[in-house]
C-alpha cells in the first residue's frame, strides 16, 4: 500500500463574499478574468459587441494583436469576417451580425457555427467553430461567451 501525502499551502481558497458584495460583481465580470487568463481561445463580447476580455491564445489565432489592444473594438470590424465561397469575400451587413457571438446576444440562447476570417495579412483563411453562449446580468442579457476552435480539412 502506497502512502500518498497532499500539501494544502498555498491551496486555492475562493474568496467569500457577503450577498451584498456579490450582486455588484456581474456574470460578464466574474467571467471576463478567467477568460482573459484561459489557455483555450476563447472571449467575451458585451450586448453592443464591444471586446470586453480576450485570452491570449484567441487573440493571436484571430490576430487582434496583444489582448489589451483588443479590449473595446467592435467584434465585427476587428475580425476581418469573409464568405465561405472561394474568393472569400468580405462578410458584411446582416450575414455578419448572424457570426454565434453577435447571434448569442441577439437571440439569447446558445448558438454554434462555423465562422471564417483572415487573422492576418498575407496569412490563408481560418475557419473556426465558435461556440457561444449568452451571459447574463439579472434577467437581461449582458454580453457572450464564446469559444473558437480552429477547423483543420
Amino acid at each position: 500500500m502506497a502512502h500518498v501525502e497532499l500539501s494544502l499551502s498555498g491551496a486555492f481558497v475562493p474568496q467569500a463574499r457577503t450577498p451584498a458584495e456579490a450582486e455588484f460583481v456581474s456574470s460578464v465580470e466574474r467571467w471576463a478574468g478567467t477568460v482573459a487568463a484561459a489557455e483555450e481561445p476563447c472571449l467575451i463580447i458585451d450586448a453592443s459587441g464591444l471586446i470586453l476580455a480576450v485570452s491570449p491564445s484567441c487573440s493571436e489565432l484571430l490576430g487582434l494583436g496583444k489582448p489589451v489592444e483588443a479590449l473595446g473594438k467592435r467584434l465585427s470590424t476587428a475580425l476581418e469576417l469573409i464568405d465561405f465561397t472561394g474568393l472569400a469575400g468580405p462578410l458584411e451587413g446582416p450575414e455578419a451580425d448572424k457570426i454565434p457571438p453577435l447571434l448569442a446576444v441577439r437571440s439569447e440562447r446558445l448558438a454554434r457555427g462555423l465562422m471564417r476570417v483572415l487573422p492576418g495579412p498575407g496569412e490563408p483563411p481560418l475557419t473556426l467553430d465558435a461556440v457561444s453562449t449568452p451571459l447574463l446580468a439579472g434577467a437581461r442579457v449582458a454580453g457572450s461567451l464564446t469559444f473558437l476552435s480552429p477547423v483543420r480539412y
